[in-house]
């Protein structure tokens, strides 16, 4: 594990669960102490007891990343219990309706962007202005999708969503790069997540996604999480305003036949 996560403090949102649970999990491993965020208290909770049985250092804070008090207080917590800032995963996300534009409800469009967009918004904003005010740097990196990449039929407020992510991240790489703070942002295709699972799960969705995936697999939690560690360690030192995709090949091009 990257020895510099070593006493690094490190918030991530939508922690409770899939991607950020295993990131959560990982940092801990790795040395960092961990800023849980999430809605659900007692799978956030649950998660802490995991890290502090490992001998890790753990808190959770209830937080809606769509409400401002909720994340500007979850920064604040985070330096009051910690003395610091130094790392932060933006993680937390919703698929939103998957229905065609035509069918979609006001209410759906400003859920899905509200948390999507708006909560990675707030806290870049909040994260940045405790780094800046700290002096030492620090780096973010931010949940986009595969989707941030490309349209598809019936999610198109999600990939909206995802491509505003990508946005967000190179304008806050532009703006933050002189104080010594990196953002980017991480874009996987299928993981085998609950939200994954809650579109992709059915047997015959799960075999129709397979043939868009060259690897012949969807991607495991754990391996987002390690690449996030790397996006937030001094290997990536020289990296800022880029996006890693994770997609089993899905970007690529059209399967090719087994001949082949």
């Amino acid at each position: 594990m990257p020895s510099d996560l070593l006493d690094k403090v490190a918030i991530i949102t939508g922690a409770t669960s899939g991607i950020g649970r295993d990131t959560a999990i990982l940092f801990a491993q790795s040395g960092a102490k961990v800023v849980l965020a999430g809605r659900r208290e007692r799978e956030g909770e649950e998660v802490v007891r995991t890290i502090l049985a490992s001998g890790g250092e753990a808190l959770f804070i209830k937080t809606d990343v769509a409400n401002s008090a909720d994340v500007k207080a979850l920064v604040e917590k985070t330096v009051e219990r910690f003395g610091r800032l130094d790392l932060a995963f933006n993680n937390a996300g919703v698929e939103g309706n998957w229905i065609p534009i035509a069918e979609q409800s006001e209410e759906d469009w400003d859920y899905t962007m509200d948390i999507n967009v708006k909560g990675v918004w707030l806290c870049l904003k909040y994260e940045i202005q405790q780094m800046q005010k700290q002096g030492t740097g620090g780096a973010i990196v931010n949940m986009s999708s595969v989707a941030g990449s490309i349209g598809a039929a019936g999610a198109a407020t999600y990939c909206a969503s995802k491509h505003a992510v990508l946005g967000l991240t190179k304008s806050a790489a532009l703006e933050t790069a002189r104080h010594g703070i990196r953002v980017n942002s991480i874009c996987p295709g299928i993981i085998e997540t609950p939200m994954g699972d809650r579109i992709f799960g059915a047997p015959e969705v799960t075999k129709w996604a397979l043939t868009f995936y060259p690897l012949g697999r969807f991607g495991k939690p754990r391996e987002v999480a390690e690449t996030v560690l790397f996006m937030c360690s001094d290997s990536s030192s020289f990296m800022t305003g880029q996006s890693i995709v994770l997609d089993g090949g899905f970007l690529t091009g059209p399967v090719a036949p087994a001949r082949w």
